[in-house]
């Protein structure tokens, strides 16, 4: 059983820094252009995986909501979503062949707003899903929903397409906070709809939150919580807000006087580990919980969890493909993006025999020695380096001796212990285990030099 973490101010004060989330190592930083269709087939052929995670990027939505940091495009013409379809057709007509040893274990829709589309535009792509790639009756089929443009019969629609899992977006319950980021929605409207999913029978219900929002407090965010519990989500994502508006434009109509401070930041979360544990849920890490009884928790407590760029997973067998602009595949050693402006994604789409495929890397040994390193810890908090270096065939502690050298003021702290051949990552540290992963980074000084991350609480 992971250990609960257990808030010391101190620390907090000296480590709450920024740094990766690690969803790959090395992260989607390190990629870098001139990559092509050949690289994928380059990968398929050296991956020793015929198990599939599929992801597939819907990038429009009908309204802008000022905090947002992804890859869409606003619109309400719901032709958009037809043309955009088009393409995505000839991608995976083209793409698919190349996967048809892969059995598929996973279908993931995430956006943008997979729900912008219509129930034909919906119903349009599984269509094509399932006529190219290899489902079984077992096949875990996924979709991000924004509550407040969801059509009526929608829920009901879904389910009869085969999926089975679904993630609300709802990021909090309060009014003044949701006209601050130009989200309004109605409380009564999620829990109509999270009690209808569970009746239709989806397997799993997952709920987003953000703190750090304008107009927050810790107070009001802490009934947001409280509101959420009652609604029984099997899992929950309680995400730290980063305001980068020099990055990301609609987060300059956020009004900075209207943010929280750091310190009721930090209240906030300090609160919700308490609300979330005593409602039943266990911590996964950074600020994912889950029911005890869910197969993130199960696979977490029988060292089985799994990262990628869907974040924590129990399909860490699979290999990883996206499809659509901005996706983002992980097959064998490789790693491989598509284009992340759309006209270029169509453009790509048409003069490159159906792939967008422009940004990768193949990860060295030591990339794949230091990703195994990163995912042990950031999943389970805790690493045998006797059984890590017979995996590998190294001697750790001179392989890792930068990292081990990084480590020893987190171990000075007691934020990780090394005894009897294993790293555990203490109560007291396992809030910072991002900055316990950096220790093992070795890209991190160019990406840090590059780009601002999100601070680790």
């Amino acid at each position: 059983m992971i250990k609960l973490p257990q808030w010391d101010q101190a620390l907090i004060n000296k480590y709450n820094i920024s740094g990766p989330r690690y969803t790959s190592y090395p992260t989607a930083l390190s990629l870098t252009e001139g990559y092509t269709q050949h690289d994928v087939l380059s990968a398929i052929k050296s991956s020793g995986s015929r198990s599939l995670s599929l992801y597939i990027h819907i990038p429009f939505c009908s309204q802008l909501c000022y905090y947002c940091g992804c890859n869409k495009v606003v619109t309400r013409h719901q032709s958009k979503a037809d043309v955009y379809l088009d393409y995505l057709a000839k991608e995976i007509a083209a793409q698919a062949p190349f996967f048809k040893d892969y059995t598929l274990e996973q279908l993931h829709l995430g956006g943008g707003t997979p729900t912008f589309l219509t129930t034909q535009q919906m119903s349009r792509l599984v269509r094509l899903l399932e006529q190219h790639f290899n489902f079984t009756r077992t096949t875990e089929r996924g979709i991000e929903v924004d509550p407040r443009s969801l059509a009526d019969n929608m829920l009901i629609d879904l389910r009869m397409l085969g999926f089975n899992r679904i993630s609300f977006g709802i990021q909090d319950f309060n009014d003044e906070v949701q006209l601050a980021v130009n989200r309004p929605q109605q409380v009564n409207k999620i829990k109509a709809l999270i009690s209808q999913a569970r009746d239709l029978g989806f397997n799993s219900i997952n709920a987003d939150m953000i703190y750090g929002l304008p107009l927050q407090t810790p107070s009001s965010f802490k009934q947001s919580i409280e509101q959420l519990i009652a609604l029984n989500p099997d899992r929950v994502s309680v995400f730290n807000y980063a305001h980068l508006p020099e990055r990301f434009a609609a987060q300059r109509k956020i009004k900075t006087v209207d943010l929280p401070s750091a310190h009721d930041k930090l209240t906030m979360f300090k609160n919700t580990l308490a609300q979330m544990s005593e409602a039943g849920y266990q911590f996964i890490g950074m600020d994912h919980f889950a029911k005890a009884d869910n197969e993130l928790a199960v696979a977490q407590n029988s060292q089985q969890l799994h990262r990628n760029f869907q974040g924590y997973t129990t399909h860490g067998n699979c290999d990883l493909l996206g499809l659509g602009v901005s996706s983002i595949s992980q097959i064998g050693s490789a790693i491989l993006q598509n284009q992340k402006d759309l006209k270029s994604y169509y453009h790509a789409i048409s003069t490159q025999s159906g792939s967008a495929t422009n940004k990768g890397m193949h990860l060295t040994q030591d990339d794949v020695i230091r990703a195994d390193a990163i995912k042990q810890l950031i999943c389970q908090f805790e690493l045998d380096t006797q059984q890590f270096s017979k995996k590998h065939t190294i001697h750790f502690n001179s392989y890792f001796e930068t990292s081990l050298s990084a480590l020893q003021p987190l171990i000075a702290d007691n934020m990780v212990e090394i005894a009897n051949g294993k790293i555990t990552v203490t109560a007291q540290g396992n809030l910072f285990i991002r900055i316990i992963c950096m220790c093992f980074d070795a890209h991190l000084q160019k990406q840090i030099n590059a780009t601002r991350f999100s601070r680790v609480i």
